[in-house]
């Protein structure tokens, strides 16, 4: 008795303090006057123009000191209740100008009044929660962050705790009661009955002594206390998660005013109490184990959910500032991409690019043009595809790793399940809908069963998920970046078979892929010698061989990356005109090839903007250069040629046909175009290299064909002037 005396009053002094600070706690408003923030917002709440009351820790920590502050943050649910009864304390009157009084404010003042006698019978006694019209709300301090999902534990029960996932699943909207309200058939009374949990049983007889004995109870609907209920599913995000280990799950429960605040695929922060199912009780408390719990939301912050969206503190914001004034970003970024493998320079550049990503456009009619990046790697095993791949997963903020062979249509898109507790069907977002705003990879492509590999085709150029399930209409986003690993079709490339044989991906599917590696695994002796000591190196230092710069970390990548995505390069026109010829001259050169594998349409022009674009980010520019263009070209062909000339040797790989042949048919064409026998080495470079070829080859051409007579080269080399012949004129 003792105790429970000294804890009342402790309580009692508790609402006391929490009473002064909300009558005198004042904050600076709009106009730079100090002003009372919380008699101010209850004022609001009497007339009718708020319906949540939120105290900031932060607050009580400024006004009452620490220990008041914790202890509100250690047992949230009571001192909820307090400062329930501290707001009603403080409450003022409602304005004459307030709204007009509703059915609430007329039961309250119709309900029949306690008896005369003086006896006090609990309940006859109308709920506070019943007279309210407002939800108590406690918001942590600033200073607090939110935490993994797998360190809220059992001690954590009863306190206020913030956490951040990913939202798998949403139900609808639902009514709760919170107090329900009877009336006795015999005596008349109102009888009420506070309901703390999601399900509740019915009282039956009446349970008051002054009322009468046993009489029958009938429920008044419009006498009860509703309020809006919905609950959320959120999942770890994919960088919390330990290798091998699954992603943890919590339930979260909003309530009032945080309804409908998420979606399914959303990154979200959560601050509110942690509580255990009301069903499972404090039994597994016993062990440090809570099998099944909840979060009672006291606040829901929606999270910019992109794969660049990184918070860079003040030394990676100047380790940022100096990269930008470096040479050669691009190549540094590229080559900092798993340094551990091995070669494979090209495909590290389009796999940085795919992480930067291009501008998304949206018309003025609603249309939307992607501006996420799509990249298939295909090629023999043993080429690192995987390791890529989970590197990539790793690195960027927002990822998801999945295998064909283990992913479902429905695990892609989106699954149909029915709630256990409302038995309502309700939408569980799959690997794509997780994956919104980021990348999802996938690897062993070449293993999906049809049916689902189909489910992705909507997803990689709409970037939806169209469901019509059990009933369910809708679609949900799925903004992401898709990148694919595959095998071919005969587990290693057959160079005599066509690249249609040896891929055995439905030609609509790949189309959407703005970029398709093959990935050989050729013998060559010297590349085998180099192959052979950077791994042996690797395995012997547990680190990848020196090279000449210090590869850029993760983290570093991630905030330079979350920099530079806050630019919307825009194409000038006279690099528009250019764009439409290198696309016209991709489109001559596919009807010349004699492999019809990989059509140049319209996708391709499209892709070619977004690697450009995505060029002109990592040089921290809103404007697309020439270069841009031509380094986007030069990715392109050499990923066709990879493909189209995959039976060709090294040297003859990118074309068809040998680099010095190549080389003098760009400089003659560019003559052709021109109408002129002298051209510029200014002019001819890029399209020497936007087409796959090099410096060398194109220094190899011009010599071999000043031998021969063909041209002459004047000042300095710089200009090419053609021999004019008896033949020619």
């Amino acid at each position: 008795m003792a105790d429970t005396s000294a804890s009342d009053s402790k309580y009692a002094e508790a609402t006391a303090t929490l009473e002064k600070f909300i009558q005198n706690f004042e904050s600076e408003d709009a106009n730079g006057e100090m002003t009372p923030k919380y008699m101010k917002l209850l004022q609001e709440v009497a007339d009718r123009k708020r319906k949540t009351v939120a105290v900031e820790l932060e607050d009580v920590f400024e006004s009452c000191g620490e220990e008041m502050a914790e202890a509100i943050r250690n047992n949230t649910p009571r001192y909820v209740e307090l400062l329930g009864a501290a707001i009603d304390k403080c409450m003022p009157e409602a304005r004459e100008s307030a709204s007009e009084p509703d059915v609430a404010d007329i039961l309250m003042n119709s309900r029949r009044p306690p008896p005369a006698d003086g006896v006090q019978d609990p309940q006859l006694q109308v709920p506070p929660q019943l007279k309210r019209r407002y939800d108590v709300r406690v918001l942590p301090r600033v200073k607090e962050k939110a935490r993994p999902l797998r360190e809220v534990k059992a001690d954590s029960i009863g306190s206020l705790v913030t956490v951040k996932g990913i939202v798998t699943r949403v139900t609808e909207v639902k009514p709760q009661m919170k107090v329900a309200t009877y009336t006795c058939e015999q005596g008349g009374y109102e009888v009420y009955q506070e309901i703390t949990g999601r399900t509740f049983m019915p009282l039956i007889t009446c349970p008051s002594r002054v009322c009468c004995t046993n009489g029958r109870l009938n429920l008044q609907t419009r006498g009860c206390k509703f309020g809006k209920f919905q609950e959320v599913k959120i999942q770890e995000e994919a960088d919390q998660v330990p290798t091998g280990h699954v992603p943890r799950m919590m339930t979260i429960h909003l309530s009032g005013e945080l309804t409908r605040a998420c979606t399914s695929g959303d990154t979200i922060t959560v601050s509110g109490i942690f509580l255990p199912m009301p069903h499972t009780g404090f039994k597994a408390l016993r062990a440090g184990l809570v099998t099944d719990t909840y979060l009672e939301a006291m606040s829901v912050d929606q999270q910019k959910k992109s794969h660049g969206d990184y918070m860079a503190t003040d030394e990676i914001q100047h380790r940022i500032d100096e990269l930008n004034q470096e040479d050669d970003i691009y190549g540094k970024l590229a080559q900092s991409i798993a340094p551990e493998i091995f070669g494979h320079a090209d495909v590290k550049k389009a796999l940085l690019l795919l992480m930067v990503g291009g501008a998304t456009r949206r018309m003025a009619d609603g249309m939307r043009i992607r501006g996420d990046i799509n990249i298939c790697l295909m090629g023999d095993p043993g080429v690192a595809k995987s390791q890529l791949l989970k590197h990539i997963a790793t690195v960027a903020p927002r990822a998801v790793y999945t295998t064909g062979k283990g992913s479902s249509g429905v695990g892609l898109t989106a699954s149909v399940i029915r709630d256990t507790v409302t038995n309502d069907l309700v939408l569980e977002g799959g690997a794509l809908v997780l994956a919104d705003m980021g990348i999802c990879c996938i690897d062993e492509f070449d293993k999906m069963e049809e049916g689902d590999r189909t489910a992705i085709h909507e997803v990689m150029e709409q970037q939806t998920v169209s469901i019509a399930k059990a009933g369910i209409t809708t679609t949900l986003n799925a903004r992401t970046s898709v990148l694919a690993a595959a095998n071919p079709a005969f587990s290693r490339y057959n160079t005599n078979r066509t690249p249609e044989e040896n891929i055995n991906l439905p030609a609509a599917l790949l189309s959407r892929f703005d970029l398709l590696w093959l990935i050989l695994d050729k013998p060559s002796r010297e590349d085998d010698i180099k192959l052979a000591k950077h791994v042996t190196h690797v395995h012997r230092f547990s680190t990848h061989p020196e090279l000449n710069f210090e590869p850029l970390d993760p983290k570093l990548m991630r905030a330079y990356i979350s920099h530079i995505r806050q630019y919307e390069p825009s194409v000038a026109p006279e690099v528009a005109s250019y764009i439409v010829d290198e696309y016209v001259e991709m489109r001559k050169e596919a009807t010349e090839q004699s492999s019809g594998f990989g059509f140049t349409s319209a996708r391709t022009l499209l892709a070619m903007l977004r690697l450009s674009q995505a060029l002109a980010r990592l040089r921290s520019s809103d404007q697309v250069f020439r270069e841009d263009i031509e380094e986007a070209r030069r990715l392109m062909s050499l990923s066709r040629s990879s493909v189209t000339h995959a039976d060709k040797d090294e040297q003859s790989a990118h074309t068809g046909t040998d680099p010095v042949s190549a080389c003098y048919g760009i400089i003659k064409d560019h003559s052709a175009k021109t109408n002129s026998v002298a051209v510029t080495l200014q002019d001819i470079l890029p399209k020497v290299l936007s087409r796959g070829r090099t410096q060398e080859d194109l220094d190899r051409c011009l010599d071999e064909y000043e031998e021969l007579n063909v041209w002459e080269l004047i000042h300095n080399r710089t200009v090419v002037r053609f021999v004019q012949t008896a033949e020619a004129l």
